[in-house]
């Protein structure tokens, strides 16, 4: 897998241009804009994800009211990734709602493709956790947080499946 995703990075020119990734989902669509200023290896992570499809079909398998929504994992179990790991990006970015940031173990270099979006202020994520991108707008952080609030189940799993129904990305000279 990292293979393909570098090949889709190849063309990445944080210089040049900006970034965005969509999510499409089955309750609306969520626009983020990335910020490699932070963190231009996770940036590039989920660009090239979401170029060669990763995200598509993917189910949001994890949910917490006024916390996160997660997603990322192929098998929708919170223990899948895409073979390989990336290294942690720190910074002083707080953890505020429509936050994107990524999801690991308790090692911080362990994030693969598993993210999350916070759905209220989380300052105990504050400086453990790599952000690396932000909702777009109103729109998109209303759709987080309608999503943030359906029915779970055991593990924090929703009810329904709410569904990445696929992942695109925008780029756009600066």
């Amino acid at each position: 897998m990292r293979a393909k995703v570098d090949e889709a990075i190849a063309d990445v020119d944080f210089d040049s241009n900006d970034y965005q990734v969509v999510l499409n989902t089955s309750m609306g669509t969520i626009k983020v804009d990335l910020q490699p200023d932070i963190a231009p290896g996770h940036c590039n992570n989920i660009i090239g994800l979401a170029r060669i499809g990763f995200y598509d079909g993917i189910i949001i398998h994890r949910v917490i009211p006024d916390f996160m929504l997660q997603l990322g994992c192929p098998q929708g179990t919170g223990t899948g990734g895409p073979g390989y790991t990336i290294d942690a990006e720190f910074s002083d970015h707080p953890h505020n709602p429509g936050t994107l940031s990524m999801a690991r173990t308790s090692d911080p270099n362990s994030a693969g493709s598993q993210f999350f979006i916070c759905t209220a202020r989380v300052p105990h994520l504050d400086n453990q956790y790599t952000v690396f991108g932000q909702t777009a707008d109103e729109d998109s952080l209303n759709v987080a947080l309608e999503i943030g609030n359906v029915e779970t189940k055991a593990g924090d799993r929703p009810v329904d499946d709410v569904t990445i129904e696929s992942a695109e990305v925008i780029v756009t000279a600066k």
